[in-house]
């Protein structure tokens, strides 16, 4: 890529964030090779729809999960849903496929075959030619709504085909002909969320010659309704040489009305670059939140992509006029706040949450309202909910570690008792079964099977799970310890003294599964299971090993290295996870990706271990293993992701390390600081301050950091708080070839995560 003069005066500093196109350098194809699962359709920031092309009918496979995956050949057509990296599959609503032809209905038949050479992503825009139907179909967004372009060859059979069968199985579905030039129906299916609707309005920018709709493989001309499990439409129209017809499309969980208020609100008109140009305006908002400096313009492409798949979930879910389905199946209303959806919370608590709580607090506060509301309607947080639907999927109840992150930093907007009581709720939900009972009806079933499942029990019994009674039963403990000390810091700031030592001392639970012989973490029925090998990856564990999930204790790190008796214990443990063998032994699991030794940048549990350096004093090792991580694992390329981008949480660790700082504890008041890979860093907030991470002498090698000021006087701690960020200022950072031993080293400098 060409450094432009735009880019030129970025690097120089000559140019502001409002007029920098922050987008030239996002690339939606990052990540869609390799595994990070990534769609490179179009989108807004935290949109309803996801407009992308499907290359794949099935997500079933690890790498098929967004629809699209960079090494395929053939698009089956172009859907509104789409999840961002995630290991399961679900979405890829109401297909649409211009064809030349008579129509046909076969996925086989309709597809394409296409080339990346005549491939176009940019953040709010795509565009392909389908090489067999010799056409060129382009694609743009509203928040709640798509538009097609499709410019066709000269054709007395230019049709675009309606296909509601793609990808999920479907209960029940309707096509209606409503109009010369319109389409409606909705779709139910199923798949990893059980019951998503979607409700939808298509208008094409000329009537249409003929239609016809397809019910279970039988097609009738001109019918103008059907309703089943396996529908399909067309449209046909005559076009001239270079014609474009344009379709634009709403949706909604709610209604075909919501979906046309969505529409005509949101997209009244039928001008495409208008729409193109609007998207990228507010990708410009959103990304230029920080306006970054580098002399190596891939860094720029890899911050700005990593930033805007940080962007691409939760989903906004509720209509324009305030009309949402709630966790209850029910349709409710509310204008106090935006309903979202895709709360992946097991990642992205990690990072993406702690970074949206920095850059973007009126939406934090919107996601933990929509929290709220749906333990009000179903009785618990969410765990993994998707289109309504509670999937449980991973462990854990991160939804109190986004909450009390939210809460300790200040993000206004939600009820914090309310908060609390839900969180609380949720992890002691057996406490009110009977209760609950009552409200819910059959639903306490489906959680206490759950709970059961889990080893929930046991946790409350023995402080652990024991392994006979669930999978993944050491994981399982750990992260149920850390969400209790999130619990208990919120309890503690809002004056609840009983809740606070209930939860601070189930915090500790941890301890129960520490082996301070090997320093493992280790699964027990009594006593630890006999065999041991911490290379294996078996089911006491999620998706790693003892390797990976030994360092998780983020709430207590000073207990931990107390029952291992010295920093320095836990400092050649580190060691020892960078440089040992990356070989695994039992199971196979794709999730385990992105190998340093035993350490797996490609999946959530190893996030913040490199960090735990600065923790015994030796901050330059954070700083060399960051780098190496950086510069190793993330690239502006589509394989650029080492793992399921996860929602944004695979990348907002990039944009957090790329900083030069990162959130080892949600919830804490501070982050241990690494190495920037930028050369200067402007984080804009919305109090109207910002600050600045510069880092001098930032060539290539120089990884370590010599000295560091804030706000012109000496620092030498290996963290920064979170207030001396939200007051604005500057951290300047001087960076060398050779570590300086002495930085940050000291106790009092080191990052302190201690139980009283």
């Amino acid at each position: 890529m060409k450094i432009t003069l735009l880019t030129g005066l970025l690097l120089l500093g000559l140019y502001s964030s409002a007029q920098i196109d922050y987008t030239q350098y996002a690339d939606p194809m990052v990540g869609t090779g390799g595994h990070g699962n990534t769609f490179p359709g179009a989108t807004m920031p935290f949109g309803m729809v996801q407009l992308s092309p499907d290359t794949r009918l099935s997500g079933l496979t690890g790498d098929g999960c967004p629809g699209y995956h960079y090494t395929d050949t053939i698009i089956y057509g172009f859907s509104h849903t789409h999840l961002s990296g995630t290991g399961c599959s679900d979405y890829g609503d109401v297909l649409l496929m211009p064809i030349t032809g008579k129509p046909v209905f076969s996925h086989k038949k309709y597809s394409s075959s296409f080339s990346h050479s005549n491939e176009k992503a940019s953040p709010g825009y795509y565009s392909v030619i389908l090489d067999k139907h010799h056409i060129k179909a382009e694609l743009t967004v509203t928040r709640r709504s798509g538009l097609h372009k499709y410019t066709f060859p000269k054709s007395g059979h230019a049709d675009i085909i309606l296909d509601l069968t793609h990808r999920d199985w479907v209960k029940k579905s309707e096509i209606s002909v409503t109009g010369e030039n319109e389409l409606t129906g909705f779709r139910l299916s199923t798949a990893w969320a059980d019951n998503q609707y979607v409700y939808f309005v298509i208008q094409f920018s000329k009537p249409f010659k003929n239609f016809g709709i397809n019910k279970a493989g039988l097609l009738s001309q001109n019918r103008r309704h059907a309703k089943g499990c396996l529908l399909k439409a067309y449209v046909s129209f005559e076009t001239n040489e270079g014609e474009v017809i344009y379709a634009r499309v709403g949706i909604s969980a709610v209604s075909v009305e919501g979906a046309r208020k969505n529409l005509e609100s949101e997209q009244p008109g039928w001008d495409f670059d208008k729409v193109v140009d609007d998207a990228r305006g507010v990708w410009n908002q959103n990304l230029g939140k920080i306006e970054l400096s580098s002399k190596d313009v891939h860094v720029l492409r890899t911050f700005y992509s990593s930033l805007y798949h940080a962007m691409t979930a939760p989903n906004l879910y509720q209509d324009v006029d305030g009309k949402y389905r709630g966790r209850d199946l029910k349709i409710h209303q509310t204008s106090d706040f935006n309903y979202y959806t895709v709360f992946s919370t097991w990642d992205t608590y990690r990072a993406l949450h702690p970074l949206l709580t920095l850059i973007d607090k009126k939406r934090t506060s919107d996601f933990i309202n929509t929290f709220i509301t749906q333990y009000e309607q179903a009785g618990f947080l969410p765990v993994w909910e998707l289109s309504a639907c509670e999937t449980h999927c991973m462990i854990g109840y991160h939804a109190v570690s986004i909450i009390n992150d939210a809460y300790q930093k200040g993000v206004p907007g939600f009820d914090a008792s309310k908060a609390l009581e839900a969180m609380e709720h949720s992890a002691t939900v057996n406490k009110h079964e009977l209760e609950m009972h009552e409200k819910f009806g059959s639903l306490i079933e489906i959680v206490s099977q759950y709970r059961y499942a889990v080893g929930w029990n046991d946790y409350q019994k023995y402080g652990y799970i024991r392994y006979k009674s669930g999978r993944e039963s050491v994981s399982k403990t750990l992260e149920f310890a850390y969400d209790d000390w999130c619990i208990a810091q919120m309890a503690r700031k809002l004056g609840r003294a009983a809740d606070y030592d209930f939860f601070i001392k189930r915090a500790l639970n941890y301890q129960h599964l520490l082996d301070t012989a090997t320093g493992f973490m280790r699964a027990r029925q009594k006593n630890f299971v006999r065999h041991f090998d911490p290379y294996e990856v078996n089911h006491k564990y999620t998706e790693s090993n003892a390797w990976q999930y030994s360092f998780y204790v983020p709430q207590d790190l000073s207990g931990q290295i107390k029952l291992l008796g010295s920093s320095r214990r836990l400092a050649i443990m580190l060691d020892s996870l960078f440089t040992t063998t990356s070989q695994l032994h039992g199971r196979k699991d794709y999730n385990i990706t992105g190998l340093i030794g035993q350490y797996a940048q490609g999946n959530e549990p190893s996030h913040q271990i490199a960090y735990e350096y600065d923790y015994v004093g030796e901050p330059w090792k954070t700083q060399q293993m960051v780098r190496c991580i950086m510069d190793s694992l993330y690239r502006d390329q589509p394989d650029g992701i080492s793992g399921n981008e996860d929602c944004g949480q695979m990348s907002a660790w990039y944009v957090f390390s790329a900083l030069g700082f990162y959130p080892v504890c949600p919830g804490a008041n501070y982050y241990a600081i690494g190495s920037p890979v930028v050369d200067k860093a402007v984080i804009h907030f919305e109090n109207g301050k910002s600050f600045t991470i510069r880092a001098n002498n930032n060539l290539k090698g120089n990884v370590y950091i010599q000295s560091a000021r804030l706000n012109g006087r000496d620092y030498t701690k290996s963290y920064i708080t979170y207030d001396d960020i939200m007051k604005g200022g500057e951290l300047e950072l001087e960076m060398g070839q050779v570590p300086n031993k002495s930085w940050g080293s000291y106790s009092k400098d080191v990052p302190i995560s201690k139980i009283e």
